[in-house]
């Protein structure tokens, strides 16, 4: 059996019996009944996916997953595509955004190089990024597959043993992503799966004006012609218009979900590869924490399609993991909530008359 098969029967729905016990403890909190609105659904959660009244989220690790993008030769994107390696220099140097997010919320970030179009040997052999290489970015899928559909499945497995072999030293997955260009085959992916027109799910990605945006949306147009990607088949969508990344988020996804352990989704991109990651098992997204909703149109279709509410909306479109860090915060204080504060009965206080 192969890592993915292997991995997605592994996948069992969250723990009810668990659930429905963090359920009646959180209605008998001295407060008004569910006064913590979706603090105390987050609490629930946490609860049903790791099988325990004190979900142990104390270990938090957010993956930064790299690669470059065939598709940038149409011009799609504002920055060129030696901005991805410049980028990875950065994580591992600690000047970036999601450096400074994770270090508040205690987080430890793996920058992973699924396809970065640039010789990174030198930091992968001092440890300092994880080579998960799958080739120098993906082929223009304006003009053919981004990538063959081995290549698919190499990126996704790269991702689940990136979640097996952090199994024993992280309690709390978050994902993130570095690559110019990558919110083109995002806003494709959400086109196929939502069955959404490419306009109404693809935005400004980097920041690029009303022309740039309607050649952006003919190039996504012209790739799901050429390539007519089978939205019932997630492999085939990734294949055809996806990104080594995006894979290798999406494996990640179901790894954390194959060891029932949470993963907080970040933005627009860290989505659509959430999206392939449902295509294939849609009981991973019983393990999915939608961090925020980015101001990326696509994104909106893409977190309807799983299900999921996002935690914060604060105009986000940065990526790296900068959400779900952020996010993270509000599963420490669900988790606080739950485990202390104290129901009617235990604190001797009257309940609300009926």
């Amino acid at each position: 059996m192969s890592l993915l098969k292997e991995t997605i029967s592994a996948i069992v729905p969250q723990n009810a019996t668990v659930r429905a016990q963090a359920h009646k403890r959180l209605e008998a909190l001295t407060m008004p009944h569910w006064a913590l609105g979706r603090l105390l659904d987050l609490a629930e959660d946490l609860a049903g996916i790791t099988g325990s009244m004190h979900p142990p989220i104390a270990r938090k690790a957010i993956f930064t997953m790299a690669a470059d993008h065939g598709v940038v030769a149409e011009g799609v994107s504002k920055y060129p595509q030696e901005v991805t390696p410049q980028m990875v220099y950065n994580f591992v140097a600690g000047g970036a955004g999601i450096n400074a997010l994770a270090r508040q919320v205690g987080a430890s970030v793996t920058v992973v190089d699924m396809g970065v179009a640039a010789d990174l040997c030198e930091l992968a052999d001092a440890g300092k990024i994880v080579s998960r290489r799958i080739g120098p970015g993906t082929k223009n899928m304006a003009r053919g597959p981004a990538m063959s559909r081995k290549e698919a499945t190499l990126a996704i497995e790269a991702g689940i043993d990136c979640a097996r072999k952090a199994a024993s030293s992280v309690d709390v997955f978050g994902t993130g992503e570095m690559g110019i260009g990558n919110t083109t085959p995002s806003s494709a992916i959400v086109a196929v799966l939502s069955g959404a027109p490419v306009k109404e799910v693809t935005g400004h990605g980097t920041g690029i004006d009303a022309g740039q945006f309607s050649h952006k949306v003919s190039v996504i147009e012209k790739a799901l012609a050429i390539n007519a990607p089978d939205r019932s088949d997630g492999l085939d969508v990734l294949a055809k218009v996806g990104g080594f990344e995006i894979g290798g988020i999406a494996g990640l996804i179901l790894g954390a979900a194959a060891l029932k352990k949470p993963v907080v989704v970040d933005g627009f991109i860290s989505t659509a590869g959430a999206l392939i990651a449902h295509a294939l098992c849609p009981t991973a997204a019983e393990y999915m924490i939608a961090a925020h909703r980015s101001v990326e149109k696509g994104h909106r279709a893409a977190l309807k399609i799983l299900g999921k509410q996002p935690l914060i909306d604060l105009d986000l479109r940065l990526g790296e993991g900068t959400g779900a860090a952020l996010a993270m915060n509000f599963l420490e204080a669900a988790v606080r909530i739950l485990t202390e504060v104290a129901t009617f009965d235990e604190a001797s206080v009257s309940k609300a008359n009926t």
